[in-house]
């Protein structure tokens, strides 16, 4: 026997570590067995007529015939038997080194074992017998280590489906309002293609479970569905009130547009304003079109009333002339120098201030404030000379004038921190006080040095 063929006929079929993951090894399959007839010859006996027996512990079993042939090639046709044999459990051995699954090979080797058992064939059945017996231990070491991977591997597609689950289910038990429907339906979907992605996994659950699981999960999406329907049907009937609430106030908003009574109307379209900031939100599509339209008609009014407010502006600009040129008179008047002449003149310039009209409604306070300073001045004038009639006006003169000087540095305070913050209506109010107290100021200091 040679080299080769006692490596061909040793067994080859490692056997795996429990629970130690073997690496899988490339093994190319295994070329077709061939025993030299001078081999095989050890453990047969032929006949003249062609009945072959082969011989197993030293006895002779009966094989067969094979009639109208010579020795060698009655031989020759059962050991090819063996060869095949053989070759069946070498590939089969080949497979359980590479690790192969393991599912059909138990019923390979119930196969070659009973094919053995006939003897039909002539070889070295007991060797043979041996080896089938070694691949048996081996394929039920590979069929546990695959077993204890599978378990392993479903164990985790158990915890991945039940996550899957509890997600969904997570999704279906919130509140519909505290739902942002758009993220959640999102997450949903894409729960469901994860689970779709399991079930195309090589793992598969036992079936009872995977039915179990795809209950609650398919409840669950159910339930969500259910929800979301529910709640999109109550925003709509919402929505349409919310709507209906709104084309109500641009009705009524579009009756008043062409209305001339602008303080009045003005004030019920700031009224409906308010109802408009107090009224719940329509669909945004629908409330953006909603707003367009109020706005709108609130848009024709105002204009209309720029419009005749410019109108009526051009006219009083006319009226502003006069009072700016009554205003250069008035302020003439200032220091008091006699006030009789000076209240009459003043009395004049009051008649024409009158008779002038209405000025611009930006002008208003400004040309009215410029007058009452005057007034003031003189009031302050005429009031000064009153005192000086009196024993003690001397005395009190001097007072007033401290007291007034205290006073007009408030008063430049006060400007100053109203010019600090910027505050436009606060320093105009600060500056009308402040000039009417330095006119009257004048005139207290000229009065006391007439005292004198």
């Amino acid at each position: 026997m040679t080299t080769s063929q006692k490596s061909d006929d040793s067994p080859n079929i490692p056997l795996p570590q429990a629970h130690k993951p073997v690496a899988k090894q490339v093994v190319a399959q295994p070329v077709d067995h061939s025993t030299p007839l001078e081999e095989a010859a050890k453990f047969a006996c032929v006949t003249d007529d062609g009945h072959v027996f082969v011989i197993i512990d030293g006895a002779e079993h009966p094989v067969g015939q094979y009639p109208d042939a010579t020795k060698d090639e009655a031989l020759a046709y059962f050991v090819r038997k063996y060869d095949d044999v053989l070759s069946q459990l070498m590939l089969l051995e080949q497979r359980v080194s590479a690790k192969a699954p393991s599912g059909d090979m138990p019923k390979t080797l119930d196969t070659l074992a009973a094919t053995v058992a006939e003897r039909h064939l002539v070889g070295d059945i007991p060797k043979l017998e041996a080896r089938i017996a070694a691949a048996r231990t081996a394929v039920s070491a590979l069929a546990g280590e695959q077993r204890q991977v599978t378990e392993a591997a479903r164990a985790e597609q158990l915890k991945v489906r039940e996550a899957l689950v509890e997600q969904a289910e997570a999704l279906a038990e919130k509140r519909p309002e505290q739902i942002q429907w758009k993220t959640a339906s999102t997450a949903m979907n894409e729960l469901f293609e994860t689970w779709k992605g399991t079930q195309r996994s090589a793992v598969r659950l036992p079936r009872a479970t995977e039915d179990a699981l795809w209950k609650r999960f398919r409840a669950a999406r159910t339930t969500f569905d259910r929800h979301r329907r529910a709640y999109f049907s109550q925003l709509d009937a919402t929505n349409a009130q919310a709507k209906s609430a709104k084309e109500e106030l641009i009705s009524r908003a579009e009756a008043l547009q062409s209305s001339t009574d602008w303080a009045g109307t003005a004030a019920e379209y700031r009224k409906l304003m308010d109802e408009w900031k107090k009224s719940r939100r329509a669909s945004r599509k629908d409330d953006d079109a909603l707003w367009s339209r109020f706005r709108a008609s609130q848009d024709v009014f105002f204009q209309a009333r720029a419009a005749e407010n410019a109108k009526v502006d051009a006219e009083y600009g006319e009226n502003l002339i006069v009072k700016e040129a009554l205003l250069e008179e008035a302020r003439a008047l200032v220091p008091v120098k006699d006030l009789s002449i000076t209240k009459q003149k003043l009395d004049s310039i009051r008649g024409r201030w009158e008779v002038a009209g209405k000025v611009p409604r930006a002008d208003l306070q400004r040309v009215e404030s410029a007058l009452r300073q005057v007034e003031e001045a003189v009031k302050g004038a005429e009031e000064e000379q009153w005192r000086r009639s009196n024993p003690e006006t001397k005395a009190r003169s001097n007072s007033m004038l401290s007291q007034l000087q205290d006073t007009i540095a408030a008063l430049e305070d006060d400007l100053e921190a109203a010019k600090k913050q910027g505050n436009a209506k606060r320093i105009a109010k600060a500056q009308e006080a402040l000039e009417a107290r330095q006119m009257w100021l004048n005139t207290l200091e000229k009065s006391a040095a007439d005292l004198d």
